[in-house]
């Protein structure tokens, strides 16, 4: 029997010899010489402004269609704390900025609680042009969207950065939790763990739920003492 296997074997690599091949394959070897795809560089901007100037008249995604204006964010480039919402809403696609209209007139009263000004804090969102009837955007969207926002984070490399409602809480933390479970407590960005994010309740949650606003408080209160006193 082992002659026979001998012959076999035999057999073989003059067939392979015949077609240039020199040696038995490897699993081994095969498995080394496997060519890794290289990992995704995110590309470097020198400024909130040349990033603006990439996003140009955006179609990466099906939100172009019906948007009007790009929102891309707004504040102070240099500041230590970076609110992030889910998208434009109505008032938001016609102006081109963040958080405008009942929405945002809320924000900016919570933001002054905090003995801040709008032009001291930073204001973006997850995906910068407005869902159709102000939906909640979709996977594919947010994939298309989120590396503008992480190029916007680290160009302004905030101390902590405050989610705004369940959308903008579960893309930057990667957690599945409803925001009753999410809020009072820090977490890390999924990409980055050095800079802490609060997660709360979105203005407009709260125009809708205002007993809401009390814990809304509790989780500013908490941003407020990790973050330390503002340097006037």
């Amino acid at each position: 029997m082992a002659q026979n296997n001998s012959n076999l074997v035999g057999e073989y690599m003059a067939l392979w010899q015949e077609h240039g091949i020199e040696e038995i394959p490897s699993k081994k070897k095969s498995r080394t010489k496997r060519k890794r795809k290289p990992p995704q560089t995110q590309p470097q901007y020198k400024s909130l402004t040349d990033l603006q100037n990439e996003l140009r008249d955006c179609r990466r995604c099906g939100l172009c269609k019906e948007r009007n204006k790009i929102v891309f964010g707004s504040g102070n480039p240099k500041t230590k704390l970076l609110f992030v919402g889910e998208g434009p809403g109505a008032n938001e696609d016609k102006t081109g900025l963040p958080f405008v209209g009942r929405a945002g007139d809320l924000l900016n009263k919570i933001i002054e609680a905090m003995a801040l000004t709008r032009d001291e804090v930073y204001i973006a969102n997850i995906v910068k042009c407005r869902p159709p009837s102000n939906r909640v955007p979709l996977p594919e969207e947010i994939e298309e969207c989120l590396p503008f926002l992480k190029a916007q984070i680290e160009l302004i490399k905030p101390q902590m950065i405050v989610a705004l409602g369940l959308t903008a809480a579960s893309t930057l933390t990667g957690e599945d939790a409803t925001m009753g479970m999410l809020r009072g407590k820090f977490h890390n960005l999924v990409w980055n763990n050095s800079i802490p994010l609060m997660a709360t309740y979105h203005p407009a949650y709260l125009l809708r739920n205002p007993a809401a606003k009390k814990v809304v408080w509790e989780d500013m209160k908490l941003v407020i003492k990790k973050m330390g006193p503002s340097k006037k």
